[in-house]
């Protein structure tokens, strides 16, 4: 099975900003005791390279991981050299794209915008990011869909447990979820219950698209 085709079966990709990397590790456990297979560790992470290294061998074939915020040619690269299944950016550019490509590993680059999102097809992103969603909503995605109905988006930033089945409905083919998922305050103070309750009521939300 292809990462994408993982993240559209397990539909849930936590966006992970720690402020530390023991922060990190020990809030990826609590993901996947909610039942997440899918992890986005962000650039915004201290040594985030590191902490992809680690969460890969700690759970190997169970969890896709990733590399989130990758802004840059060269943390494309160490991110692939990590162990990044996956590489998320936020925007799209010509440099960072080719730089994903040239890695290898399937990759989104972000999007709002029509003409962005035809430029994201183009430089041969296997997902488009939707972000940040909170600005238009599933309706958006709706009215990009027209347009677009064969691009695979993942909306990231507004996605919660109370609007998941709102983004699948209008067409999201997997969901980035950040503060709504993993806030980074919680991470901080430690509180892995919450999180991992949290990643089992976005697991129940999204449960009848599963495996689609």
């Amino acid at each position: 099975m292809s990462v994408v085709d993982w993240l559209r079966q397990h539909v849930v990709v936590a966006v992970m900003r720690a402020p530390s990397t023991e922060a990190a590790l020990s809030g990826a456990a609590a993901l996947v005791a909610g039942g997440v297979r899918a992890i986005e560790v962000t650039y915004s992470t201290p040594r985030a390279p590191w902490v992809i290294s680690r969460v890969r061998q700690a759970y190997g074939d169970e969890v896709a991981v990733g590399a989130g915020t990758v802004t840059t040619a060269r943390q494309a690269s160490e991110a692939t050299d990590a162990g990044a299944q996956f590489l998320v950016s936020p925007g799209t550019t010509l440099r960072v794209a080719e730089a994903m490509r040239a890695s290898g590993t399937p990759f989104a680059l972000g999007a709002l915008t029509p003409s962005e999102v035809m430029a994201a097809v183009e430089l041969g992103a296997g997902l488009v990011k939707l972000f940040p969603g909170s600005l238009g909503g599933p309706g958006h995605l709706r009215a990009l869909r027209g347009p677009f109905p064969d691009v695979p988006f993942m909306p990231t930033g507004g996605v919660s447990v109370a609007n998941a089945r709102d983004w699948l409905d209008a067409g999201a083919v997997c969901l980035g979820a950040g503060s709504d998922l993993v806030a980074t305050d919680l991470l901080a103070r430690g509180e892995h219950t919450e999180i991992t309750r949290r990643a089992a009521a976005f697991m129940s939300a999204v449960a009848p698209a599963l495996g689609s």
